[in-house]
């Protein structure tokens, strides 16, 4: 199994500086492939990433004398793995034709040339060309070190060690554990079947103001002067923090969810449409529900949870949860849901939530012989009984 540890590194004054020429000789290099292909292009001339390497070799110390007291790893990666995945992303049709890189959108460049190349002892690792590096922590995980990518975020530099484990972890016992439905918003980060409700921690909200004021300061600076690049700094401080708290929130409570389910089910959510909306953009942005949820299946997966996903248009808000009737009449504004057939009242959320966890408790009745997506029917009132079978599983049966 492949793991991924990003780790926070403690580098000196020096091996900082190296870190950013590093980034430039690769971001040079990357610029450098991306013209010559081009040019090729034009010429009808279809040059491979083997040949863009070779003929970038062939020139860099007579362009580039500043290359030989760097790693030439930084090159060769950049071209034979980011450049060349470029260019197959483009050829397929997934993205677009790929653009020069700029200083401005982040610095990062692989270290290894290769499996096993990049020696980590306790809480150091050492890089070609700049030695031993101080990290936070040790790595967390045993076997052989595949990639490493060295890149600044904020101010500061991290590196992302990717381990051939060659063992995949043990698949724990859940089956005693409730399946729990989970339901995202704005207000409350996750609300679950269970009644446990976390908080959004509205980090960008929190430092709106101060991060308006950096950027007034930003704009009245000379561009170039160096105290323009302190204001720079203090602003990528202040995003890297604004990150770390809304990271941190949402590790932690997918964490809790996960350890305590035996399956989970969520919604399909349209976030790209969803930021549209020009008055809730902003907080759906600050929110990162696709990030929450991402982490979220990723997490399951490797517990061996499963995951059920409704349909996009499956209406979890407006579905009472005691008796299934739909009120199409549910605005957003209304947090409350109360039900004019049975009369039931419950949180909006809350009651999301428990139509999530009937939907993935019974989940192959929400999907027909044609494996299309039925709902209830509004005008019929259904009554919910819970069995569990010889596994223990939570099975739902609908009773008209």
């Amino acid at each position: 199994m492949l793991k991924t540890h990003k780790i926070a590194l403690d580098p000196n004054n020096v091996q900082s500086t190296q870190f950013a020429q590093h980034c430039g000789y690769s971001r040079v290099a990357y610029n450098h492939a991306l013209a010559d292909f081009k040019d090729g292009l034009a010429n009808n001339d279809w040059r491979s990433h083997c040949d863009l390497l070779r003929r970038f070799n062939s020139i860099k110390r007579d362009t580039y004398q500043w290359c030989d007291a760097l790693s030439q790893n930084a090159s060769k990666n950049v071209i034979y793995n980011n450049f060349k995945d470029a260019i197959t992303r483009w050829r397929s049709g997934q993205n677009r034709f790929p653009k020069f890189k700029n200083r401005s959108h982040g610095q990062s460049y692989q270290a290894d040339s290769g499996r096993g190349t990049i020696p980590v002892e306790g809480q150091r690792i050492k890089l070609p060309k700049i030695g031993w590096v101080r990290m936070f922590q040790p790595l967390r995980y045993l076997g052989t070190i595949c990639k490493v990518v060295i890149s600044k975020h904020g101010h500061r530099w991290f590196a992302s060690i990717l381990v051939d484990t060659s063992v995949d972890d043990p698949i724990p016992d859940n089956r005693h554990k409730p399946v729990v439905g989970v339901d995202v918003g704005i207000k409350h980060m996750a609300i679950t079947s269970e009644g446990v409700y976390y908080d959004n921690p509205k980090a960008l909200a929190r430092y709106e103001r101060k991060l308006k004021r950096l950027q007034r300061r930003l704009s009245k600076r000379i561009k170039g002067s160096r105290n323009r690049y302190k204001i720079k700094t203090k602003i990528a401080k202040l995003h890297y923090r604004i990150a770390c708290i809304r990271q941190d929130a949402q590790q932690k409570a997918t964490t809790a969810i996960v350890n305590n389910a035996s399956r989970i089910g969520i919604e399909s959510l349209n976030v790209a449409g969803m930021v549209k909306n020009h008055r809730l953009a902003k907080a759906l942005s600050d929110a990162s529900l696709s990030n929450f949820l991402m982490l979220l299946k990723s997490k399951a997966d490797r517990l061996g949870i499963k995951i059920v996903e409704a349909d996009t248009f499956y209406p979890s808000s407006k579905t009472c949860s005691n008796c299934g009737v739909i009120d199409s009449d549910l605005s957003l504004s209304d947090r409350t849901y109360h039900c004019r057939d049975c009369g039931h009242t419950r949180d909006r959320d809350l009651n999301a939530a428990m139509n999530l966890k009937q939907l993935a408790a019974g989940h192959t009745e929400s999907i027909n012989a044609c494996g299309d997506s039925v709902r209830p029917c509004p005008n019929e009132r259904h009554e919910s009984v819970n069995q569990e079978d010889s596994t223990g599983q939570l099975l739902l049966f609908s009773l008209s």
